[in-house]
């Protein structure tokens, strides 16, 4: 019989959460993910402009501006 409602137990609530800095095991890290979207968002805007999706065109550089950005700031942190 499955209970229904109720409150959490304390493992329960924490079940399933990860800090910012937990890497999924057998990927890269944060940076190498932020490089992989703004390669990839870079080539889907130009597929998007071609064929004249303005709002994809739009959405998508603004996805690969934003992983360029962790990635310069990422780098700015590291010289210091």
């Amino acid at each position: 019989m499955i209970k229904t409602g109720g409150r959490r137990t304390r493992a329960q609530q924490g079940r399933g959460r990860r800090s910012k800095n937990d890497e999924p095991s057998g990927e890269g890290g944060r940076d190498e993910a932020a490089a992989l979207i703004a390669e990839a968002a870079a080539e889907l805007a130009g597929l998007a402009r071609r064929h004249n999706f303005d709002m994809l065109y739009f959405l998508l550089g603004m996805a690969r501006l934003e992983a360029e950005e962790h990635l310069r700031l990422r780098s700015k942190r590291n010289l210091s």
